[in-house]
Parts: structure tokens; C-alpha cells; sequence
């Protein structure tokens, strides 16, 4: 699943495409939304909240929309669209949005969620989550107060844990860990001061990632990461062969890739 990295360069995209242009065109091929119109509406921007994506429009609405596993947005020049285009894209039955300007036509395919609502009930879409490791107001202190307050609860499993911290998934999780010595399984609780340590390593490199010309895909991990998807490789700062294996439990588990050596119990 995309991380709240990904989501945060989707958002860019979009505003380079949509903030402050009126739509020529807006279809939301969702059961209870397919007669929705955005045609003439304008698009304030796009704002990422860990993993979800809100799109604010002048009239006082919000389109909410999740990646989960499969969603990614696309951009195309409107231009190639439509009859003598070069392009039937918009056509695809795994569309689930179109919305375009004169100039930039943005689909969103196999989107994972979708709703819309009045802009001042976006809290009740969102308003669950911790907060967002990469918010530009993000308060370090009381974010690692919520780590520390899950107690006995497993520290990766923690991070997982979109109620705690927003944005982060397995990949920064087992990144995160790492970087900071820290056994998957230890209590997060006991994690003490590394708590604030390990919310601003997961910014830091997820903010790296959002400044990176090119995003980095999933094929390549195993030689972009320390960790992750390194399973049997040799740990870059030790040489023991990393391990996979899981946190949390079922049907909720998720891998993680860990040092033994390097993040002992």
C-alpha cells in the first residue's frame, strides 16, 4: 500500500495540475456518486492526510479518496483525449475519476475509497487518525505520547497503527526500526525518549522521499532500503543477514524486515 509519502507527491501533482483551475470536466465513477457533476467547480488543492488524499473545491465540498493497494493517479494532456486523441484512457473501466482543465485531464484508477462531503465535515472522514508524520505543524512530543501510551503493545505494530501516527506502512516502519536500533517486538511503551527519536527519523526520510526527483518503486527497495525486502541480504551496518518476519496479529499481521544482530530484544 502507498505511504503517506506517495500520497504527498500525488497531492503535488494534482495542484501543478487542478488548484486554482475551474474543472471543464468532473465524473465520479462510484456507485453512490456516479451522477455527480464537478464540471464548473473549482479546485481550491490538494491536501494529503497520512495515507488519504482530500481534494477541496470552491463550493464548499471535499473529495475524499484512498489509494489502498491497487489506486494511482494519472495524468494526460486533455488534448489526447476524446474523439481524433491519441488517447482512450479516460475510457478504462478501472477509472474511477476524471477530473480535468482545459490543459490536464487527472484519472484515478482503482481508487480504494471515495467519498464527498461538505468541507467541514472532513473530520469525519479523517478525524480518527493520529497525526500525520508529515504535517507541516506536526507536534513531536505529543505524537511520541501516543506511541508511548500503547504500552505493552508491540512498537511496530505501533507504528502500523494509523490511529496513532498517520503515514507511515511496513516499508518506513522496518526503516524507522532500524535506524534507530529498535527490536520490532519491544514494548512500545518502554520505548521512553527514542519515541521522539523514532517520529523524526520516520519524517526525515519520508521527507527526503517527497523532495526526491523520482519516486523509488517497489522492484527497487532491495536496493534502496536497508531493510526492507533485504530479507537474507547483509545488514549494511553489521553484515547479518536480515530477517523477515511479522508484527501484529492475524488477520491484521504485517512483515517486517528487521538485524537481528543490530535490533536485539
Amino acid at each position: 500500500m502507498p505511504e503517506g509519502d506517495i500520497v504527498a507527491r500525488v497531492a503535488r501533482r494534482l495542484d501543478l495540475a487542478l488548484a486554482g483551475q475551474v474543472l471543464a470536466r468532473g465524473e465520479l465513477r462510484w456507485p453512490n456518486l456516479g451522477g455527480t457533476d464537478l464540471a464548473g467547480v473549482g479546485v481550491v488543492g490538494n491536501a494529503p492526510v497520512g495515507k488519504h488524499l482530500l481534494t477541496r473545491l470552491d463550493d464548499g465540498r471535499t473529495l475524499h479518496t484512498h489509494l489502498r493497494m491497487e489506486g494511482r493517479w494519472r495524468l494526460v494532456r486533455t488534448g489526447e483525449l476524446g474523439p481524433g486523441g491519441s488517447s482512450r484512457a479516460d475510457r478504462s473501466p478501472q477509472v474511477r475519476a476524471v477530473l480535468a482543465t482545459r490543459q490536464w485531464t487527472c484519472l484515478g484508477y482503482d481508487l480504494g475509497m471515495m467519498d464527498l462531503v461538505p468541507t467541514r465535515d472532513e473530520h469525519l472522514l479523517v478525524g480518527h487518525l493520529g497525526p500525520d508524520v508529515l504535517a507541516a505543524d506536526l507536534d513531536v512530543p505529543a505524537a511520541a505520547a501516543r506511541i508511548l501510551a500503547q504500552g505493552e503493545r508491540g512498537i511496530g505494530e505501533t507504528l502500523l497503527d494509523q490511529t496513532v501516527v498517520a503515514g507511515l506502512g511496513t516499508i518506513y516502519m522496518a526503516e524507522t526500526l532500524w535506524l534507530n536500533r529498535v527490536w520490532p517486538w519491544a514494548p512500545a511503551g518502554g520505548t521512553g525518549a527514542v519515541a521522539e527519536d523514532l517520529v523524526r527519523t520516520a519524517r526525515r526520510i519520508m521527507q527526503r522521499s517527497v523532495a526526491a526527483r523520482t519516486p523509488t518503486a517497489t522492484g527497487d527497495l532491495r536496493r534502496t532500503s536497508n531493510v526492507h525486502s533485504r530479507e537474507r541480504r547483509p545488514c549494511p551496518r553489521c553484515g547479518t543477514p536480515i530477517v523477515r518476519s511479522e508484527v501484529g496479529r492475524a488477520p491484521t499481521a504485517r512483515q517486517v524486515f528487521y538485524c537481528p544482530a543490530c535490533q536485539r530484544p
